[in-house]
């Protein structure tokens, strides 16, 4: 088993919907050990369009990092998601690979750890709240480290913890 971060975000329709649908998809082809409270966030790298709800989820799988994506993939369009006419644009749900174990994978169409990983707080604060002790397998740095370095303006607050009996989150924040 290998130990996985997924990231999840929506920012169309009900967003809080599109998170519980995809983490019960989840359920079906990871282990899923934690999972963040949400958080919403202004958007990132294109601006006209609604906030973001992220979270992410902490995972043990069997799945190959290729087959892991593909399952990912099958997920966002199960749930609606549509090609994106603009990047990084409005969609119902994004399910990214953020960290597969210690591995650094660099093939067309899947980057591990992520790419944007150290520039987006929306995903560092909810992976640094299920493992504050993590450190990116390129730079060997802890990403608590990185996190306090990003000069991005994006604003982000937590606004719901989660509910693992429930599995849902809980907004009494």
């Amino acid at each position: 088993m290998s130990r996985v971060y997924i990231g999840l975000g929506s920012n169309l329709g009900n967003k809080i919907n599109n998170l519980e649908k995809a983490l019960i998809e989840l359920k079906e082809i990871v282990k899923t050990e934690k999972v963040s409270s949400l958080y919403e966030s202004e958007p990132w790298g294109y601006k006209q369009q609604d906030n973001f709800y992220n979270v992410v989820v902490e995972a043990d799988t069997n799945l190959t990092p290729q087959e892991l994506l593909h399952s990912l993939k099958e997920i966002e369009l199960k749930l609606g998601r549509q090609e994106e006419s603009v990047r990084w644009g409005p969609r119902v749900i994004d399910l990214d690979i953020l960290l597969y174990g210690r591995k650094i994978i660099d093939l067309p169409g899947l980057k591990i750890p992520h790419s944007e990983i150290k520039n987006r707080v929306f995903v560092l604060l909810p992976l640094l709240e299920l493992n504050p002790e993590l450190t990116d397998p390129l730079s060997r740095k802890k990403f608590s480290e990185i996190a306090a370095s990003i000069k991005d303006n994006v604003r982000i607050k937590k606004i719901a913890f989660f509910n693992k009996e429930k599995w849902n989150w809980n907004e009494n924040i």
